[in-house]
């Protein structure tokens, strides 16, 4: 490849640091605020697409190939499946337009039913061709055509899928550090992909705000992007509820584990207490006891468990335990929207995702749009609970108070946490 490529990964800074903010551990990336643009979509669509050039450079070809369980992508793959957004649902609409490779559709789709048939998820390391060349080029191609559209063509008819592009794109970025961090887990060296964090300052005294209940609104509602689960704001009622003022703390996890947490099935969900035993949990996800001492494995590599810290790595079924053995329970999404959009707890992103009692359905008069882009977020809602906040590897500016993540209710290896809230 040619350095005066601009998405030659050799021309992009490989450094990856940390940033302190608080006393969570962040992702070093400029902010991208996607509902800021100032007009300028040009400027950031690059820097997201740079971005993502930027979370891969620090790993080679075989680094970008691996797919470490169904769930997770190869990080090869998520470069390319991100690129065929843009050309699928925007630049495809032109006749003119010069498609890369009409074998990507179907390697490069990932769950686009009315786009076409495509590969199976869960062999998506198999593969190797195209290789992390030709992918860059592809990224190339789509680029260039994707500027020369914004610099030229109706914005009426691109914006809202640009928008919806870029905010996918980050999602992606996230994804693509949740995969990588899985797969060096399985690594017999685990590897480490950045630079040691500094170690986390003691957590705030834990205190409780009290909230009436009543009826609230809750939900998007206004010009700036959103995707389509946020709404439509809709009115909820709320008994009195108290929520706690931050996170839980790997210290109080090692309580809770101490205990017999992970041995007794009165604190666990039916379905939860099944994934215990099936899948042998006795901890969150990458942690190791080695006589007597909690380690984790982490984007930095294997370290001493930091107690201060907010647990991360937890399933639902596993916050749903914790805050039953602390004679409490997780927030509904609405209680956690309405204190958050109150200013009165910390911690509300940058560090983890954090588990509601949600589950995560429609809202009230929610309608999918009739296209594939309706696809997005509507047809995943069953068997998933809803996740908020935003999380270290979240990319800063991509998340609000309305923001909806979802996983299903066993899944661990997200950047997720938990905070706890009581009836009153």
């Amino acid at each position: 490849m040619k350095s005066g490529n601009p998405y030659d990964l050799s021309a992009v800074d490989p450094a990856m640091p940390l940033r302190r903010q608080d006393d969570e551990q962040t992702m070093s990336r400029p902010d991208l605020d996607l509902a800021r643009t100032d007009g300028d979509w040009s400027g950031l669509y690059q820097r997201v697409r740079a971005s993502t050039l930027a979370l891969a450079a620090p790993l080679s070809a075989e680094d970008q190939a691996v797919q470490s369980m169904p769930d997770a992508s190869p990080v090869k793959w998520h470069l390319a499946h991100t690129t065929w957004f843009f050309e699928t649902f925007i630049l495809k609409v032109d006749p003119a337009y010069r498609v890369f490779d009409p074998a990507f559709d179907f390697l490069f789709n990932s769950y686009y039913e009315a786009v076409g048939p495509r590969h199976t998820r869960s062999e998506r390391g198999l593969i190797t061709r195209p290789d992390s060349r030709q992918v860059l080029a592809y990224r190339a191609h789509v680029d260039a055509a994707m500027m020369a559209l914004i610099d030229h063509g109706d914005a009426a008819l691109w914006r809202s899928l640009l928008a919806l592009g870029l905010n996918h794109e980050e999602q992606h970025q996230e994804l693509i550090l949740m995969d990588i961090q899985h797969a060096f887990s399985l690594n017999p060296l685990e590897p480490a992909y950045q630079a040691d964090p500094s170690p986390v300052a003691s957590p705030a005294q834990l205190a409780w705000t009290a909230f009436d209940g009543g009826v609230v609104e809750i939900g998007h509602d206004g010009p700036e992007f959103a995707f389509d689960n946020e709404g439509p704001r809709h009115k909820v009622w709320l008994e009195p509820f108290t929520i706690a003022s931050r996170l839980v703390t790997n210290g109080e996890w090692m309580e809770f584990i101490a205990d017999g947490g992970y041995r007794q099935p009165r604190l666990w969900l039916s379905e939860g207490w099944g994934s215990v035993h099936r899948e042998g949990w006795v901890a969150p996800l990458y942690w190791r006891n080695v006589e007597g001492v909690w380690t984790a494995f982490s984007l930095a590599g294997r370290r001493a468990v930091d107690s201060n810290a907010p647990v991360r790595h937890i399933s639902h079924f596993e916050a749903d335990a914790f805050a039953r053995w602390s004679g409490k329970r997780l927030p509904t999404e609405a209680e956690w929207e309405i204190a958050s959009g109150a200013d009165c707890i910390a911690q509300v992103a940058g560090s983890v995702w954090q588990w509601t009692a949600s589950p995560y359905v429609a809202y009230p008069r929610f309608r999918p749009a009739g296209d594939a882009i309706g696809e997005y977020n509507g047809k995943f809602m069953s068997g998933q609970m809803v996740l908020r906040g935003g999380s270290c590897a979240t990319p800063q500016g991509h998340t609000r108070t309305t923001y909806r993540n979802f996983f299903p209710p066993a899944a661990r290896w997200a950047f997720s946490g938990a905070r706890l809230a009581d009836d009153v």
